[in-house]
């Protein structure tokens, strides 16, 4: 199997992972009621279920997204190598057009 696939593969495992913790989290701590209308309706698991399924596939994708974002090399310069700019003075030789006044009073 390629490394991209297995790669993609485990970080999708990963985000329903915490995308299980996430509801477990929700409904322990009851935010916006949410145990209670879970556990009181008969179509409650199935919801249950929706908000795993639909945050797994945001978590797997934001976990999907990080990890191909950190394979990038690093082109930076590491600690105290880093470059220091310093300005350099470019002359312009231009004259102003006739046309033009500065500073006009009216």
């Amino acid at each position: 199997m390629p490394k991209l696939i297995r790669m993609y593969i485990t970080q999708v495992i990963a985000g329903f992972g915490l995308s299980a913790l996430f509801v477990g989290a929700l409904l322990w701590f009851n935010v916006a009621n949410l145990w209670h209308l879970v556990s009181g309706s008969d179509a409650g698991v199935v919801a249950a279920v929706m908000l795993w399924v639909f945050n797994g596939i945001v978590f797997a994708g934001v976990q999907f997204g990080i990890a191909i974002m950190r394979m990038g090399d690093d082109d930076r310069p590491a600690g105290g190598k880093r470059v220091a700019m310093t300005p350099v003075p470019v002359k312009v030789a231009a004259e102003r057009p006739s046309n033009v006044r500065m500073f006009e009073r009216r």
